[in-house]
């Protein structure tokens, strides 16, 4: 074989090698841990496979069609038999993958709200739009703030915005603080209800990273302090990612107007317009415009 056409061929197999590894790379919801939650488990908390299942469901009814349209054939991996307390979003080629674990449902902090936020967390990373991680192999992907941003500002919005929120929340204990702002934001009584409502799936979420962290203590009247001189793409702590879950559900925006994987201003609230809803400083460095 000449020299040129096997150089070649080596290049092209290391360009493929490369390639691939850039598709499946991984997002995950939570940091590296340890952490195993077996069906068995006594310390698991009370969800069920059939719920685990039913909230994938319904995920899947309402973006599996939206995920279509972007050139993606969104496939949600139903872990449910295993520990791993964490979840993760690849691609490779045009399917988008979502890996969903029994461990994490589990969790003694994770609600039914809850594990639906992390689904849409992980479809966020496919779709929540800028500010992208950005970087070899994860171009692709939406960071972690701005995933959970979207989880609340669209995914679970769109998913149960035509339940009876009321009745839901009528049966859950809700934050006061929370309770109080999400009734100054809105009038419609569902939107409040709604507001609330993930208003706690999203606490539900914090404490359970807090927790993996050794703090499950976070609250919806000490927000994180922090103001980053640029946004960080990684996972912000505990009670900044809670911010941002909270924060979400206040924005206002409309379904209708989508985010974009370009322009990190549409479809979202910014501090321009409004000091509501908007991305926390603790993980997003607003740009000049939207001042």
């Amino acid at each position: 074989m000449k020299k040129g056409i096997l150089i070649g061929m080596m290049s092209y197999a290391l360009l493929s090698a490369q390639s691939f590894a850039a598709s499946v790379h991984m997002c995950n919801f939570a940091p590296e841990n340890n952490l195993y939650i077996s069906a068995d488990d006594k310390n698991a908390g009370t969800m069920t496979e059939e719920r685990f299942n039913k909230i994938i469901d319904r995920v899947e009814a309402v973006y599996k069609p939206i995920v279509k349209t972007k050139g993606g054939n969104l496939v949600v991996q139903r872990n449910w038999t295993d520990g791993t307390v964490n979840a993760y979003a690849s691609r490779s080629g045009s399917t988008w993958n979502v890996a969903m674990f029994g461990g994490l449902a589990r969790h003694k902090f994770v609600t039914d709200d809850g594990f639906m936020m992390v689904v849409c967390h992980e479809l966020g990373h496919h779709i929540g739009g800028a500010p992208k991680k950005g970087g070899w192999g994860s171009a692709w992907a939406s960071n972690e703030g701005q995933s959970d941003y979207f989880a609340t500002l669209k995914c679970m919005r769109a998913i149960l915005e035509t339940d009876d929120n009321e009745t839901y929340v009528a049966n859950m204990t809700v934050d006061a603080s929370a309770s109080q702002k999400c009734e100054a934001q809105y009038k419609s009584s569902n939107e409040i209800a709604l507001c609330k409502r993930l208003a706690m799936g999203g606490k539900s979420l914090a404490m359970l990273l807090g927790d993996l962290g050794g703090n499950s203590n976070v609250n919806f009247n000490t927000p994180d302090t922090k103001v980053v001189k640029t946004t960080d793409h990684n996972h912000p702590q505990a009670q900044c990612r809670l911010d941002t879950y909270f924060q979400g559900a206040l924005c206002d925006k409309s379904l209708s107007e989508d985010v974009d994987d370009r322009d990190a201003t549409k479809g979202v609230c910014i501090q321009r317009d409004t000091k509501i809803g908007t991305r926390p400083l603790c993980w997003y460095k607003p740009s000049a415009q939207e001042l």
